[in-house]
């Protein structure tokens, strides 16, 4: 089967180029590996919402509902993804996973291998996002443990956890929300690991969103708004040093750009429960025994349950990291719509605050570039 364009992947950025190309007259078919569409975002835990306002985080001329509020929920994204591709007549394919890339032999283009056969294509975009694989610490591979331990990616509410000790590592927005969730639904006791001081951040300060002054700060060098960011902390959050959380070492947008993490954004609640005595900091992980884990100051904790928070990569290695796309953490050399190699081109891959919103932008460069090669090759 032939397809102009192949789109892999039905979250915002696939989904987005595909609509502009699809606006532009251009064949596109986008590739959904799960059952439902947006499956990636269908399968993030309950309570899951924007650390984003609706306002910034919307696609192009798709703005988000005003009943959804301000910080638009798991499910109410997953609808609107599912509307804006009903409204702009995207064809998603989905249960269809890629296995592999390859450019064609006769150098036409580019054969997509999948679980249900091959498809030829002119031209690819890959947008299966930058938090697609769990990434998983050495000492959770191979442990002796005795209970449970999960990546966050698989946890969905604090329901199985009624009554047990679990230990939370990673200290960003998700690790601090789950922390939160177990310690206020049912779990006996909630500790939270982490290895480097977050910078942390309100999802509303004064009742307004905090994030609104975003597009500002990324007009401003990065060390004048890291500086700003670091103040607003001192000020709005507070010093949460003698509950185990020590100030960060860095600024939001230097943590940002070194480790592709950067600000936790929270509710003010899930800080009161590192207050109260609800969610215990402790000192990173060094390893889990037959009972519970190690930490960094030589301490052992016994609990029933581990929910590593630590993040995720791309995975993109096994489906083109033989093509010479890559660098050396596992990014696009190009995550923001530009060809890659003839034909190839990477949407959405990019660390920076509003990334739903902005891969708009991505998406309309890649459909405007590949709109106007093939104007130029029917012309010709």
């Amino acid at each position: 089967m032939e397809h102009h364009v192949v789109v892999i992947g039905s979250g915002p950025s696939g989904l987005a180029t595909a609509a502009e190309l699809v606006a532009r007259g251009v064949p596109a078919t986008v590739l959904e590996r799960g059952a439902v569409l947006g499956a990636a975002w269908a399968g993030r835990y309950d309570a899951l919402r924007f650390n984003t306002s609706r306002l910034l985080s919307a696609l192009p001329g798709a703005p988000f509902p005003r009943e959804y509020g301000q910080f638009p929920t798991r499910d109410q994204y997953v609808t609107y993804l599912q509307e804006y591709a009903a409204r702009r007549h995207v064809p998603v394919e989905t249960g269809v996973e890629v296995t592999g890339l390859q450019a064609a032999e006769d150098g036409e283009g580019w054969v997509v291998s999948t679980d249900a056969g091959e498809r030829r294509a002119q031209h690819v975009v890959v947008a299966t996002g930058i938090f697609h694989t769990p990434a998983l610490p050495e000492w959770a591979r191979g442990h002796g443990f005795g209970g449970q331990v999960l990546h966050a990616t698989d946890y969905r509410n604090p329901a199985g956890f009624t009554g047990r000790r679990v230990l939370v590592v990673g200290a960003g927005s998700t690790g601090l929300e789950i922390a939160h969730q177990l310690a206020t639904g049912g779990a006996g006791s909630v500790l939270l690991s982490f290895r480097t001081p977050p910078n942390i951040l309100l999802r509303t300060v004064g009742g307004l969103p905090g994030d609104l002054p975003v597009p500002l700060f990324l007009r401003l060098p990065a060390g004048l708004v890291d500086r700003l960011l670091l103040a607003m902390q001192r000020r709005v959050v507070g010093d949460l040093a003698p509950y185990g959380l020590p100030a960060p070492t860095e600024g939001p947008i230097a943590q940002l750009r070194r480790r592709g993490a950067g600000t936790a954004v929270v509710d003010a609640e899930v800080l009161d429960a590192i207050r109260d005595g609800s969610v215990v900091v402790v000192p990173a992980v060094q390893s889990l025994s037959a009972e519970g884990a190690r930490l960094a100051d030589g301490r052992r904790v016994e609990v029933d349950a581990v929910v590593v928070a630590t993040g995720y990569s791309t995975g993109l290695e096994p489906l083109c990291g033989h093509l010479g796309v890559l660098d050396e953490r596992g990014m696009p050399l190009d995550g923001t719509g530009g060809e890659v190699a003839p034909g190839l081109r990477f949407v959405g891959y990019v660390y920076r605050p509003g990334l739903t919103g902005y891969v708009g932008k991505a998406a309309r460069r890649a459909a405007r570039e590949i709109a106007a090669g093939r104007r130029a090759t029917v012309t010709a």
